[in-house]
């Protein structure tokens, strides 16, 4: 039976069944070793999906109402920081997925059971929806805009776009996510920035999706269904790509202890735990 290891934070690290827990975005020692029911996985995927697309979706709505008041490089922060924490908030619950291309790569790397991929689907697809349908219900009249994503005037742009920002997201979330040799403690925060660094420059061009969820619940909602494909396809291949290239670089012969030794964050741990 396959198993990973949570992150080294100075005690020895607990192994984690892959078949039976979804692989967590913070992963820490004594809550890898308790079971959480999968229904409560499920309510904490659809809630932060929620939060995320509700906060992310109404950033760009007050933005298109008010006069530009939050500004692009304000919708940016938001949807990163929202995205930091909800990964803090539930991901030691559900693994902090949120985004099907996420959950779907995580199965294609056998760090997560095929089996519970379509519920986890479902339920990031509801929380996406319900949110877009919250802010639809908010924002309505002269108010009303479309907080979902559309493609540019070429949709092979928009496609290798959102190929290479989920790549990249995809990467940074196995480094920190899956790697016992991590920080886990800052993957919020990584994954975040990581969220931040695509929306603002892919932003102007695609809407920076990465997430077919997120591109999804907004097209329901408001019916517009342009180039949607696009925003269900490229995300899937690109966290896919993502995950197995960085399983091409994270084994190595080299013990533990010489990784980290020049990690400064891991030194000053070191001398706080011998006071």
């Amino acid at each position: 039976m396959a198993e990973i290891s949570g992150p080294s934070n100075g005690h020895h690290s607990v192994p984690l069944n892959i078949k039976d827990e979804p692989t967590p975005l913070t992963a820490t020692e004594p809550l890898d070793c308790i079971s959480v029911p999968f229904i409560q996985k499920l309510i904490a995927e659809v809630l932060g999906t929620y939060f995320l697309i509700f906060a992310g979706g109404a950033s760009v709505v007050v933005n298109l109402s008010k006069d530009k008041v939050v500004t692009f490089p304000g919708i940016s922060i938001v949807w990163g920081l929202v995205v930091m924490v909800m990964v803090y908030s539930v991901g030691h619950i559900s693994g902090a997925h949120f985004n099907p291309a996420v959950t779907i790569a995580f199965a294609t790397t056998k760090r997560f059971p095929w089996k519970q991929v379509p519920a986890y689907v479902i339920a990031q697809i509801l929380g996406s929806t319900l949110a877009s349908g919250t802010l639809r219900l908010i924002f309505n009249g002269e108010e009303d805009h479309f907080s979902g994503t559309l493609p540019s005037d070429s949709y092979v742009q928009t496609f290798v776009i959102e190929f290479i920002i989920t790549f990249y997201l995809m990467f940074v979330v196995s480094g920190v996510a899956t790697d016992n040799r991590a920080i886990g403690e800052l993957a919020g925060l990584a994954v975040g920035a990581t969220v931040l660094l695509n929306v603002m420059f892919a932003g102007p061009i695609t809407g920076a999706s990465m997430n077919p969820a997120r591109s999804l619940g907004p097209a329901i909602v408001s019916r517009q269904f342009k180039g949607l494909w696009i925003y269900i396809v490229a995300p899937i291949l690109g966290a896919i790509s993502g995950a197995l290239v960085y399983n091409t670089i994270r084994f190595t012969d080299k013990p533990l202890r010489e990784i980290t030794k020049s990690a400064s964050f891991l030194r000053g741990q070191s001398r706080s735990g011998s006071h």
